[in-house]
C-alpha cells in the first residue's frame, strides 16, 4: 500500500523554480488589501488593526524547484509563474500579512515545528491520497505531527477540501480516499474548506464551486466544513487550495485579536459565526457550516 502526497489545485504546467530549503521563515511584507479578489471583510479588519500580527501560518506544501509550475495572478502587478506552495504562501500572506509565514516542504517528511507563544495556524492545501478503503494507512512525520496538533487543538489546522465534487470521505472517480482527511474528522482544531464561486453576499449570493468537495452527509465533517470563495476569474487560480489559505489568514487574523485564546477556540469561533445567508441554496450536506466571515468572527470583545 502506497500513500501519495496530492495537491489540490488545477491549470498546472511543467516548469522550473528556484532552490528552496527544507523550512523557510518569510516575510513578505504584502500591501495592504490590494487585490480585487479579496473579501471586504478582510479590509475592515486591516482598518481596525488586525492583520495577523503576532501569529504564524505554517503552509505545508511544494515548493521544490523541479516542480510544476501556475500561472496566475494574486497581486495588481501582473502575471506571475510559480509552484503551488509559493502561491497558497502569498495568498496566506495577503489575507494576514501580520502573520510570520513559514513554508514547510512537504515531501520531507519533517515534523511541524510550532512557534511557542501566540496562535499557531497550519495551511494544508494537499492530501494524501490511496485506494478507498484502507485501514491501515500510515501517514508521514508531517502528517503525523500535524493531526496531533489538530487533536489536541495546539494548532488550528486547515485542511483544503478537495477538487473531485464528491461527498468529503466518499471514493472520487479514480477510486481514492484522501487519507489526510480521514485522519483529521473530528480533530477539535481541524477545518475542512470546500470553495464557492465568488466572495458571497445577502444580495448577490454565491454557489460552490463546481469542482469543490462536498460536506456529505456525515455530521462530523459537517460540523467543521466551512466554505471560502475563491475568485478565479480574477486569479486564474481555481480549486479548493485556493479556499484554504483564505481561511488560514482569517485565523491569524483573530489570533492578532484574541490573543489569549486558543487554536480550538479560534476554530469554534470561525465555524461558529460562518453565515448562510450568502449562498444560493444553503444545504448544510453541501456547504457544512456555511461561508466564513471575518467580520463576524472578529466582532465580540471576547471569546470563550
Amino acid at each position: 500500500m502506497k500513500t501519495v502526497r496530492s495537491l489540490i489545485a488545477a491549470s498546472i504546467v511543467a516548469a522550473t523554480g528556484s532552490a528552496f530549503a527544507q523550512v523557510e521563515a518569510v516575510d513578505m511584507a504584502a500591501p495592504l488589501f490590494n487585490a480585487n479578489w479579496q473579501s471586504s471583510d478582510v479590509k475592515a479588519a486591516f482598518n481596525s488593526g488586525y492583520t495577523g500580527q503576532g501569529t504564524r501560518i505554517i503552509v505545508v506544501d511544494e515548493y521544490r524547484a523541479t516542480a510544476q509550475q501556475i500561472t496566475g495572478r494574486m497581486l495588481a502587478a501582473g502575471l506571475q509563474r510559480q509552484t503551488h506552495g509559493y502561491w497558497t504562501s502569498e495568498e496566506a500572506n495577503l489575507t494576514a500579512p501580520g502573520a510570520t509565514i513559514v513554508r514547510q516542504q512537504f515531501a520531507t517528511g519533517a515534523p511541524i515545528s510550532l512557534a511557542p507563544t501566540g496562535l499557531n495556524v497550519i495551511n494544508a492545501s494537499y492530501g494524501m491520497v490511496a485506494a478507498y478503503g484502507l485501514t491501515n494507512v500510515r501517514l508521514g512525520g508531517t502528517e503525523t505531527s500535524m493531526v496531533s496538533y489538530a487533536k489536541n487543538g495546539h494548532a488550528v489546522v486547515v485542511k483544503a477540501a478537495g477538487n473531485d465534487a464528491v461527498n468529503m470521505l466518499t471514493r472520487n472517480v479514480y477510486g481514492q480516499n484522501d487519507y489526510l482527511s480521514v485522519n483529521l474528522k473530528g480533530a477539535k482544531s481541524a477545518i475542512f474548506v470546500g470553495a464557492l464561486d465568488k466572495n458571497g453576499s445577502a444580495t448577490s449570493k454565491a454557489n460552490i464551486a463546481s469542482y469543490s468537495n462536498r460536506a456529505g452527509t456525515d455530521a462530523v465533517v459537517q460540523k467543521q466544513f466551512l466554505m471560502a470563495g475563491v475568485a478565479a476569474n480574477q486569479t486564474g487560480l481555481a480549486g479548493t487550495s485556493f479556499a484554504a489559505p483564505i481561511v488560514s489568514g482569517y485565523a491569524a487574523i483573530l489570533g492578532s485579536k484574541f490573543k489569549t485564546a486558543g487554536a480550538t477556540q479560534i476554530t469554534n469561533q470561525l465555524l461558529n459565526t460562518a453565515r448562510t445567508d450568502t449562498i444560493n441554496g444553503y444545504n448544510v450536506a453541501v456547504h457544512g457550516r456555511g461561508e466564513a466571515s471575518l467580520t463576524r468572527a472578529l466582532a465580540p470583545v471576547a471569546i470563550r
